[in-house]
Order: C-alpha cells, then sequence, then structure tokens
C-alpha cells in the first residue's frame, strides 16, 4: 500500500532540504522553510530547495512559505510546544542575517507553535551542518530525552557533548517541569581518509511502531540499542549499519521525514 513520486534533488538529506509537517485538529500541512545547501557549502540546491512545494502539490496540503533558512535536522520537538536546538546552528550568521536568539524564537513559535525553545551549544565532529540537533539530543517522549555522551575526556567530542548535557539537566518542558535525561553511548571515532565522519546513535528514526537506528560494526552499537529498548517500549528497535552511510555525513534520521496522520482521513 505505497506510493512512490519522483521529485529530482541535488542530494539525498530530505529531513533538510523537504517539508515540515504540521498538524491541526482537522488538518496536516506543509511550512517550506528556506534551504541553502548549509550554509551555501554545496551547489547547487535549487531542486533542494523545491521539496516542500512539490510535496505539498503532490498530496494536496496548504503550504505556509517561510523566507527564513531552516533545516528540519536543526529541531526536535516533543510535540506539546517544546523544541530542541542549537546555538551553533540556528544562530550561524552563514543561514542569514539578524539571526538573533529572539528572533528565531519568534520564527519557531509562529512556524511549528514552539512555546518554549531549549538551546543546546553546538555539534559534534565532522558534523557540516554546523551542529543539527539530531545527532545530539532527542525527545524520547514528550517529557524525556536522550542525549550523546562521549566519555574520553580526550575525545574532541567529550567538551561539547557535556556542555549541552549540563544544559539539559537545568532544562524544563513548555510546562515548568525538568526534563528527564537519559544518555547514549557515542560510536568510537569513524575517520575515512583521515577526516571525521559524524556518527551518532542520535540520529535514528521513529516511524509506526519501530525506531531504526544507525549502527556502525562497534561494540557501542549493543548499549545504545540496549538504552533505546529501554526508553521506546512498544516499538521494536531495528539497528540499521550505517558506517557507509555516514561517509556522506549523515544517517538513518537525515535520510528521512515523517509524515503524521491525517485527522481526517
Amino acid at each position: 500500500n505505497l506510493e512512490f513520486h519522483r521529485f529530482p534533488t541535488n542530494d539525498a538529506w530530505v529531513r533538510d532540504h523537504g517539508p515540515v509537517f504540521v498538524k491541526s485538529a482537522s488538518e496536516v500541512a506543509v511550512v517550506d522553510f528556506r534551504f541553502d545547501a548549509w550554509g551555501r557549502k554545496y551547489p547547487p540546491w535549487d531542486l533542494d530547495d523545491g521539496i516542500p512545494r512539490a510535496v505539498a502539490a503532490a498530496r494536496q496540503m496548504r503550504r505556509f512559505g517561510v523566507e527564513v533558512v531552516l533545516e528540519g535536522g536543526s529541531v526536535d520537538g516533543n510535540g506539546c510546544g517544546s523544541v530542541l536546538t542549537t546555538e551553533s546552528c540556528l544562530l550561524n550568521p552563514n543561514r542569514g542575517p539578524a539571526r538573533t536568539r529572539e528572533a528565531l524564537e519568534q520564527i519557531l513559535h509562529d512556524t511549528l507553535g514552539a512555546t518554549r525553545v531549549l538551546w543546546l551549544a553546538g555539534g559534534i565532529e565532522g558534523d557540516d551542518t554546523d551542529g543539527h540537533v539530531d545527532d545530539l539530543c532527542r525527545f524520547v517522549d514528550p517529557a524525556t530525552v536522550v542525549a550523546a555522551e562521549e566519555g574520553d575526556p580526550r575525545d574532541p567530542n567529550h567538551a561539547p557533548l557535556a556542555e549541552n548535557l549540563r544544559r539539559l539537566r537545568g532544562m524544563c518542558d513548555q510546562d515548568g517541569k525538568p526534563l528527564a535525561v537519559a544518555t547514549l553511548p557515542m560510536p568510537p571515532p569513524l575517520r575515512i581518509a583521515g577526516l571525521p565522519c559524524p556518527a551518532s546513535y542520535a540520529n535514528f528514526y521513529l516511524a509506526n511502531g519501530v525506531a531504526l537506528v544507525p549502527v556502525f560494526e562497534v561494540a557501542s552499537d549493543a548499549r545504545a540499542l540496549a538504552v533505546l529498548r529501554e526508553l521506546l517500549p512498544g516499538r521494536e528497535v531495528v539497528p540499521i549499519p550505517a558506517r557507509e552511510l555516514v561517509v556522506g555525513l549523515g544517517a538513518v534520521h537525515c535520510l528521512t521525514q515523517q509524515e503524521p496522520s491525517h485527522p481526517m482521513r
């Protein structure tokens, strides 16, 4: 019971250039942010930037165009008003001028219904997105986040991930309740031709009844899968080999964009 649509793109990472779906009691619609290949790093990007419009037309949905650069992997929400993001990405001037915390919080409120924006610091080594949150920290239920943690103080990811955890442990949700914070291990450094790849178990994808989790053929895979099985009861946690995938600087979450069920269908 599948339907395929063929839309030409410049790259594969639909999480970032694709539509962001929003839902009301009676409608699912598309929010269409601008896309510029992560701060104009990889031209051309015109086909990618047109994907939300194409999807909205194919799905016969209302489309809300937003003249602000924002990638889907840079935010993660709990569906109740809290949105996670990072300063290193969302406030980066390479995404456009006048990107202040206040301005971006207002944009997230107006477009995604955010009532509390939870600001983490920065991302992991090798991440060319300037620190997308989907490699760092994710909601697993409305009150609980799971965050990547690097235990080796000699690893370049140790300090930024420790700072993110410090912030998370002092944060509250949209109702003023402290977040429950769990941790995921980081895999050992993965390098190709000497260059770091942004391997992270936090780049999992939640689909209907399952969680698709990138794994890297290392010992920490088993521990990461065990953490997510405990945090996601009722879902089948499925490992997806991602050593080759992450060479492209993304993984399972980056390749996907979920559409919520339709209230009237």
